[in-house]
């Protein structure tokens, strides 16, 4: 005679909530939500930025929608969500120091692309810091989603304009069409085009690889397929970008540059667009493993698993209280370098002398110095720094020298501030092509320049320019930034220089290299003494 097993009471009590007390998975997400608002008021500047890039460019207006994707990504893993543990990682705190330690240095010299990734990057280490290791798995693709909402790429734009430049030369070669091409600049029998930086097709590329990345989230489950489809999105409008090109100026030529030209030109290029995307999406369907039913199944339950000493303790639930911990710590994590980068940019007692003007002594003969003119090109620069500006003539060549002088260098006011180039009425259109880094010889004194050409129409320059920072030449735009943070992190002197040659050719730089060059050896002792005058 036995008794009824289902009458007998359980030999294990299990702890019941109280009534109205919230549960730890429940304080875990709490916890998460406020220590993301602590990040993003603590950095309340660099975002922003981000936002302000947004809202100005169109090439990164997609970054509204990213984070609304990235918690859809999210909502569709709830169920799988909720069978996994919520435990803090202390171990992602040093992840989030070190992410704090690089973004000092990127805002006090202002490198504002590394900035604001450090920034996502700190967004997305809270996660494992708040709820564990097993949540920052299960939440790595739409955490790594979130990075595209950083606005980055514009230094694609010129080898995409190279690229789409060649292509599109080659293409109307095929079809037999003369066209000649200079730098950026096409000639055909109907009319001339210029590949400028809307052509470059970063807006196709950038809208390709975000729609990309998400389609494949939702196709695909292994990793490489994933991987594997995302690189063919950031491939095939880099491809139909030089094709939507080839048929737009073959459009133009047909029609005798009366179709393709004006507001069609870009419709057309959008639809283009949007046909290329959606055969990639329908041919990428062929291979889809996934279905949403089963990305949003909580995986079956296993049975639990038999207690063991000394291991259940360290494996049982975090309390509530542990999260609020958590939550805190990063918050004073992330707070520390804001409070670090005020003081290092904090300002300085004034200055009770003017700066000193920046002055150049006459040339040595042949040369002869004489002001530029409104038409020539000049470097641009924010702020108020101190400039030396004049054309040097010998006779037979011509060769503009330009120095510009920074004091103190601060955000808005630096050698490597971005400036907009605006073009008034009756004044040319630059355009800068073929940026090199190169280096040089002057009287025995090596120098490394950056060369580019500049182009208006049927006038090309050759420009030579470097910079100079706590007595030291570059023309590393990095370099640059790392002497302008350890000048600030260290209260160093931060004032800046640089100096620019340029030099007009027709069709062969040779001989503006040589009358730069000897301008730049009859002219850097005087140059060194102005600079030194200025800082002095």
């Amino acid at each position: 005679m036995s008794a009824d097993p289902v009458l007998l009471p359980s030999p294990v009590r299990r702890p019941r909530a109280k009534p109205g007390a919230l549960s730890a998975r429940t304080v875990a997400y709490a916890c998460l939500a406020a220590a993301l608002c602590a990040v993003l008021l603590i950095h309340y500047a660099t975002a922003a930025a981000i936002v302000g890039v947004w809202l100005r460019s169109d090439t990164f207006a997609h970054g509204f929608v990213i984070p609304p994707i990235v918690g859809w990504m999210i909502w569709r893993r709830r169920r799988r969500l909720s069978t996994l543990p919520v435990r803090p990682a202390p171990a992602a705190l040093l992840a989030l120091a070190a992410l704090g330690a690089l973004w000092l240095p990127a805002q006090v010299a202002n490198v504002q692309a590394l900035q604001q990734y450090l920034f996502a990057l700190m967004l997305v280490a809270t996660v494992p810091a708040v709820l564990g290791a097993a949540h920052a798995c299960a939440l790595s693709y739409p955490l790594c989603y979130l990075l595209l909402a950083v606005p980055f790429g514009e230094i694609l734009i010129p080898p995409l304009i190279e690229f789409t430049a060649r292509c599109t030369v080659f293409l109307l070669q095929l079809t037999g069409i003369p066209v000649f091409r200079e730098n950026n600049y096409l000639s055909l029998p109907s009319g001339n085009w210029s590949v400028v930086d809307a052509c470059s097709g970063l807006r196709y590329l950038i809208a390709s690889l975000a729609l990309g990345a998400m389609y494949a989230d939702m196709t695909y489950r292994s990793a490489r397929r994933r991987l594997l489809f995302i690189a063919v999105s950031a491939v095939v409008p880099v491809f139909a970008n030089a094709l939507r090109a080839f048929t737009i100026v073959l459009i133009g030529h047909w029609s005798n540059m009366t179709l393709a030209i004006g507001i069609d030109h870009l419709v057309y290029g959008w639809v283009f667009f949007g046909l290329v995307s959606a055969l990639l999406f329908w041919i990428g369907a062929r291979w889809r493993d996934i279905d949403d039913a089963e990305t949003n199944a909580a995986p079956p339950a296993a049975p639990a698993p038999a207690p063991v000493p000394g291991v259940s303790a360290r494996l049982a639930p975090s309390r509530p209280a542990g999260f609020v911990r958590m939550a805190l710590a990063v918050a004073a994590v992330t707070a520390i370098w804001p409070l670090l980068a005020q003081l290092a940019l904090r300002p300085g007692p004034p200055d009770t002398d003017p700066p000193a003007p920046l002055v150049v002594a006459p040339p040595p003969a042949p040369w002869h110095a004489a002001p530029m003119g409104d038409t020539d090109w000049q470097a641009r620069h924010l702020g108020q720094p101190r400039q030396w500006s004049a054309n040097y003539d010998d006779g037979r060549r011509t060769v503009s020298l330009q120095l510009t002088w920074y004091r103190h260098q601060t955000r808005r006011s630096e050698l490597l501030a971005p400036v907009r180039r605006d073009v008034a009425p009756g004044l040319p259109r630059w355009s800068e092509i073929g940026a090199v880094q190169r280096d040089i010889a002057v009287g025995g004194r090596a120098l490394a320049v950056r060369q580019s050409i500049e182009q208006a129409a049927g006038v090309k320059l050759l420009v030579w320019r470097w910079y100079r920072q706590d007595g030291i030449d570059t023309a590393s735009p990095q370099l640059l930034k790392l002497m302008l943070a350890k000048s600030k992190l260290l209260g160093g002197d931060d004032g800046g220089a640089e100096i620019v040659l340029a030099s007009a050719y027709d069709d062969d730089s040779a001989g503006a290299e040589r009358a730069m060059h000897d301008l730049l050896l009859a002219m850097l002792p005087t140059i060194d003494q102005g600079l030194r005058d200025a800082a002095r």
